[in-house]
């Protein structure tokens, strides 16, 4: 009981974070990066579906991380397309 409780806990957070990096990718996308932040954009995308892959395989752990990472990139790729987007 107290192993499934657990097992829950850890996917409910990978869930979470992966919810998290997906809210950053919109504000990056929203920001211009597909323009600007091309290849950070790709990163983060491709991080996300990474995480997506070991959630769906119980790597809770795992999917956090690339689902943090994923996070990170879109931030990151969202900054650099409100640099470059030329000022009105």
């Amino acid at each position: 009981m107290l192993l499934s409780a657990l097992l829950l806990a850890c996917g409910t957070a990978a869930v979470l974070d992966m919810s998290v990096a997906r809210q950053a990718l919109a504000a990056a996308r929203a920001a211009g990066a597909r323009v600007y932040a091309t290849d950070q954009l790709n990163r983060a995308e491709s991080l996300l579906k990474t995480a997506e892959h070991m959630l769906n395989n119980r790597h809770y752990g795992k999917a956090r991380q690339s689902a943090n990472d994923a996070r990170d990139e879109a931030i990151r790729a969202r900054e650099t397309a409100q640099q470059m987007t030329p000022k009105a």
